[in-house]
This record gives C-alpha cells, sequence and structure tokens, in this order.
C-alpha cells in the first residue's frame, strides 16, 4: 500500500495514455518547420495552455523546466538577479523546502542578505511578521503554498497583499498544492511539479508574470521564453498537462473523500497508540497529509517497520543513515524531530488500505518500543533527590529522549533532571518532550557544568 504521494504520485491513467501517445505524435523538434515538428510544436503549444489555464496564468508566463527543483532554483535566482538594483535582500519562510534554503544561502554566500520568517507549532507563518522583514531593499519573498512535510496551507493571499503593497515580488511553491487545490492568488512568479500530481517525472513548472524584472542566471537559449535552456521533453509535458487538467476535474470529489480518511487517522491514532503528537495545522492543511510524532522511537526503524508490514510511508525527519541533521521543517515548528511517519494518500487510496495500516500501526510501534523498557522504572516511582544527571553522550535521538522518560520519576516534582548528550537533535527533541509531557524546559548549559567533557546538559523541571 503505497502512502507516500507527497514524495511522488502514482502515474495517473491519464498521464500514461497521453504520454503514449505523444511519443508517436509530438517525438520531433518544435523548433522546425518541417511537419513532424509542426505537428510536435502545436501538441507543446496546446500543453502550455492547459497547464496556464489551470495555474491561473498566461500561456507566455509558462516555462517547462527538468523538475520541480530546477524551476525553484531558477526562479529565484532569475527573479534576484532581474531586482538586483533594488537590492540583494531575500526573505523566506522557515519551512521552506530545501531547494529555496540551498538558493538562499548561496545568495548569502555571494554578498546577498536572507530574512527567515518563524512559524508557529502548526507550522503556518503569520502574515505581518513575514511582511515585518521586509526592507527597501528585499528583492524578492518566497513562500510554499502548503508544507510538503505536514500539510500546513499558507496564508499566500494575505502575504502577496502584503508583498504587493511593499512592491516586493514573491515566488509561492505551489508543488505540493497543484492540481489538488486551488492556485493561490496574488503571485509574481509559480513553480510546480508534475509528479507530484501524477504526471511523469522530469517535468516541471515555472510561472512568471508579466511585468515581473526577471534575468536567467544561464547562458542564453531561445527556448522556453529565454529562462530554461536546453531540449525540452514534449511527450512528458504532454503528458503532465493531460494529468493535471485530470486531477484538478476530479480534484473536489477526490479531496472530499481524502480528507475524511486523513481526518480517520489523525483522530484514531492518538486513541490507538500511546504517546503520539498529530503535527501540523489541524484545519488549515492539505485534504491528502498527515503527520504524527511517536515519543521513544526511532523513525527509520518503524518506517522499516511498516515497509516489512507492506505500506510505504516517510517520516517528517530527515535523520537518517546518511544525514544526522534534523528536520528543518520540524525543527522550526518546535515539534519532536524524530519518531515522525508521513502518510499521503495518493488518487484512489482505498478506505480498506487505511483501515489495516491503522490495525497494523499500535503492534509495530509497540515493537519498536518493547526493548527500551520504558515501564522501568515506573514513573511516580519514590523520589530520594531533587536532581538527577542523566548521561547519554555519544548516544543519538531517540535515546536521550528515551532516557529522560525512563529516570525523570526519580526526582520529585519541581527536582530538575540535566541530560548530557552531543546530539545536536536533543536541543530540539528534548524541549519538544517537555511541550507534550507538561514538563518544564528550564534551557541548556555547558556539560562540563555537570561532569561531562563534550556537548550540552538539557536541564528539565519535572512538573508532573
Amino acid at each position: 500500500m503505497y502512502f507516500d504521494a507527497a514524495s511522488t504520485a502514482p502515474l495517473h491513467p491519464v498521464a500514461r495514455q497521453a504520454l503514449t501517445a505523444a511519443l508517436d505524435e509530438g517525438w520531433a523538434d518544435p523548433a522546425r518547420l518541417y511537419r513532424s515538428g509542426r505537428q510536435a510544436r502545436m501538441l507543446l503549444d496546446a500543453a502550455r495552455e492547459t497547464v496556464a489555464a489551470v495555474l491561473g496564468a498566461r500561456a507566455d508566463e509558462i516555462s517547462f523546466t527538468a523538475s520541480g527543483t530546477q524551476a525553484v532554483q531558477l526562479g529565484l535566482l532569475g527573479a534576484l538577479a532581474g531586482n538586483r538594483r533594488r537590492g540583494g535582500h531575500f526573505t523566506h519562510s522557515a519551512v521552506e523546502h530545501s531547494s529555496v534554503l540551498h538558493v538562499a544561502e548561496r545568495h548569502a554566500a555571494g554578498g546577498g542578505e536572507v530574512s527567515v520568517a518563524p512559524v508557529d507549532r502548526g507550522g503556518r507563518v503569520e502574515p505581518e511578521a513575514f511582511a515585518a522583514l521586509l526592507r527597501p531593499d528585499t528583492a524578492l519573498a518566497a513562500l510554499q503554498s502548503a508544507n510538503h512535510e505536514v500539510g500546513t496551507v499558507q496564508p499566500v493571499g494575505e502575504v502577496a497583499a502584503l508583498c504587493a503593497g511593499a512592491g516586493v515580488p514573491l515566488l509561492v511553491d505551489a508543488a505540493q498544492s497543484a492540481g489538488r487545490v486551488d492556485v493561490p492568488a496574488g503571485w509574481s512568479l509559480l513553480t510546480a511539479s508534475a509528479h507530484k500530481w501524477g504526471g511523469p517525472a522530469g517535468v516541471g513548472v515555472l510561472a512568471v508574470r508579466k511585468g515581473v524584472r526577471y534575468a536567467s542566471p544561464l547562458p542564453a537559449d531561445e527556448r522556453e521564453g529565454g529562462r530554461v535552456p536546453g531540449y525540452v521533453n514534449v511527450p512528458a509535458i504532454v503528458a503532465a498537462a493531460a494529468s493535471l487538467r485530470a486531477v484538478r476535474a476530479e480534484a473536489e470529489q477526490e479531496n472530499a473523500r481524502l480528507h475524511a480518511l486523513v481526518e480517520r487517522i489523525r483522530t484514531r491514532v492518538p486513541r490507538l497508540v500511546p504517546e503520539v503528537e498529530v503535527v501540523g495545522d489541524p484545519v488549515r492543511r492539505l485534504p491528502h497529509i498527515v503527520t504524527f510524532s511517536c515519543l521513544y522511537v526511532d523513525g527509520e526503524v518503524l518506517l522499516t517497520e511498516l515497509d516489512r508490514a507492506g505500506f510505504a510511508v516517510s517520516s517528517g525527519s530527515s535523520c537518517t543513515s546518511s544525514t544526522l541533521t534534523p528536520s528543518h521543517v520540524l525543527a522550526a515548528m518546535g515539534v519532536l524531530t524524530e519518531g515522525n511517519v508521513r502518510i499521503s494518500l495518493p488518487y484512489g487510496a482505498a478506505e480498506a488500505d487505511v483501515e489495516r495500516f491503522l490495525a497494523v500501526l499500535p503492534d509495530l510501534v509497540a515493537g519498536v518500543r518493547a526493548p527500551l523498557g520504558l515501564d522501568l522504572p515506573a514513573p511516580g516511582a519514590p523520589a530520594t533527590e531533587s536532581s538527577l544527571v542523566i548521561d547519554a553522550l555519544g548516544k543519538r535521538c531517540p535515546l536521550p529522549v528515551i532516557e529522560l522518560a525512563k529516570r525523570i520519576g526519580e526526582v520529585p516534582p519541581g527536582g530538575t533532571v540535566a541530560v548530557l548528550a552531543d546530539d545536536e537533535a536533543a536541543r530540539l527533541d528534548i524541549p519538544a518532550w517537555c511541550g507534550m509531557r507538561g514538563q518544564e524546559y528550564a534551557g541548556e548549559a555547558p556539560a562540563a557544568e555537570y561532569g561531562g567533557d563534550r556537548g550540552s546538559a538539557y536541564l528539565v523541571v519535572r512538573r508532573s
């Protein structure tokens, strides 16, 4: 059962049919004047018009790229270059896709300035707080339409109006929402990715409104309005456009169905599995995404167990065997960055599959937690000391949090526990655990003050 549509959606049947037909009819170079070239150009123009109509743009504002990531990067770099006379300041939210963050890093390394708008615990920016970061020298702002990890929908319309009032162009990354919900109004540049809505991989969309200053960051090329160099994949673009039109036509009915299934997961998982928090905005969210955090669980271990049970899901945390960096989205929200599971239902997801997931999840989580001995010692055991030091140096999260949960009962209410840890994720996960468990996070101190030779001491005051 495939529950990872936010990463990539299964190919829509309409996309498959259109791709097969376009391979026969649209294989030639659309820039050529002979018959097969003209045929390919007709298909490309029709696809461009279809995409423009769905996204609320003009056909000549649409360029096709090799991916959504490339669309974001070209859009950002081109708008920053086009507005360089205004200044070198760039603003974005704290939960943008990594493609935005990488451009921001490059911009800062080249002498530009970057401001980051914070989000609330649901992952949503406050429009006025975002607008407060805009300056006379702000060349560009960026805000996603909806978050890729937790599904929270951003107030793009409000932010766009404030940006317009300040004369700042706004790039909206609509990768997760395009085709599923209406495109928000007010954008200056818009990006999307076909494989997110059921089109083929390898097709991205970059829309640049007429009048927006844009200078290609790459050498000049006559194709795609001069914004994207290289030969276009006409058959894939045709399939992407056909599937976008199809999913948009189906969206109202299918969104309602998926929303009900996701609401079932949001409601029942905390009842079925102890010590779980559902993250993301509970109301202003995409219909198909839900993320929850399981305390005392390594998210990658749980994903492996779910895979063995026949469920393809992903983790809201980017802590994997290849990186120790916690998810910047979850960190910005102030929620647990370990033990996260993201469910993103594809079009046509079956109710029976969701029910089976809910049936197997509790035992799988219990099995992952079982070796940890979370019931020893029992919470609330008689306390003999008013302070406690837990040495979790050298242990990766969630182990420091697990040790804290097991032993906080050894101090009386009002007592302090110092957790020594050198895993950076502990700086995020211990405060998040306190918020979930009703304990007080008292900050951090050098581990040396508590007998450690490295790392930090994270201080927790027992309140319950």
